[in-house]
């Protein structure tokens, strides 16, 4: 994992907080002075909480669950978009959906909607409509892009949620909350951390700033992501070589008894044959004998005369 240099942050003007007389007092253990009204952020406590929130991030994405990121500020929109674009994970950049994740289920009746609209297009019903109607369902359909387009893909409740700016999305906040979902924010001096459950101290308010904490955060789920498909070759992989393995197996037990077989057939060969020539031996003895006897019995019977 990448560490961020305390010199790019500064660069990119993390250390920059909001005005003394806006400050949340929950923010003075990450605050390190105030110069000319405005606090300035210790920047090795940022350094610290980074590689923190990277390595939660890089495990949540490894395990397979989806991460949100929210952030509907001018400044972090883009910046956001196109971070969670490159590594697929879904987005907010537009008004936060009220309920979208206490009542996911009918966000995903928006979102089938949507798909419902483009399965019409392509099968040809679509053109089957009057022309108002069309104009009416292809306005009802950018509506649905702009604000849900971008979580299409999400079919379940994600398993973290990242926000740019935890006071402009109160709402994520608490609906996160109130489903338990783990929350991880940039988080300002004006700002009360302990909302959520891992906090990067930082300036929310720049698009340098945001860019710097988001190319980091992003590079961590990248990170994750392709360990959890190297993980998953390696699953393949073996589970191709175990029925090739068992075929091994089995042709080297079979090899085996074929030989056993073979050496016992051998041994029985051995045995019976020399039963037959010890049978033959006793055989041939007795004829050789009773010819003797033979022999004997007329030389005497001539003697008697």
């Amino acid at each position: 994992m990448e560490t961020v240099e305390v010199k790019d942050l500064l660069e990119a003007g993390v250390h920059f907080g909001h005005l003394t007389r806006k400050w949340d007092p929950n923010m003075a253990p990450y605050i390190y002075m105030e110069r000319n009204g405005i606090h300035i952020i210790n920047l090795y406590k940022t350094q610290a909480k980074i590689e923190e929130t990277a390595e939660a991030l890089h495990k949540i994405a490894a395990s397979g669950k989806k991460i949100l990121f929210v952030a509907t500020k001018k400044q972090a929109k883009d910046i956001v978009a196109e971070k969670a674009g490159n590594v697929n994970m879904p987005y907010i950049t537009e008004r936060w959906p009220g309920g979208m994740l206490t009542n996911f289920v009918t966000i995903r009746k928006a979102v089938k909607k949507m798909a419902m609209i483009d399965r019409m297009k392509k099968d040809g019903t679509f053109n089957s409509l009057s022309k108002k109607e069309r104009l009416q369902v292809d306005r009802q359909r950018a509506k649905l892009e702009k604000n849900l387009g971008s979580i299409s893909d999400m079919t379940r409740l994600p398993g973290a949620l990242f926000v740019v700016d935890i006071k402009r999305e109160h709402i994520a906040i608490k609906e996160a909350q109130k489903l338990k979902i783990p929350i991880f924010a940039m988080v300002d001096t004006n700002s009360d951390p302990r909302e959520v459950d891992y906090l990067i101290p930082a300036n929310d308010d720049a698009s340098k700033s945001i860019n710097c904490i988001m190319t980091a955060v992003a590079s961590a789920v990248a990170e994750g992501l392709a360990e959890r498909k190297s993980d998953k070759a390696e699953k393949d992989a073996k589970s191709e070589k175990s029925p090739a393995a068992e075929k091994e197996v089995k042709t080297e037990t079979k090899a085996e008894t074929k030989v056993e077989a073979k050496a016992e057939t051998k041994v029985e060969a051995k045995a019976e044959a020399k039963v037959e020539t010890k049978a033959k031996a006793k055989v041939e003895t007795k004829a050789k004998a009773e010819k003797k006897t033979e022999v004997v019995a007329p030389v005497a019977s001539n003697e008697e005369e």
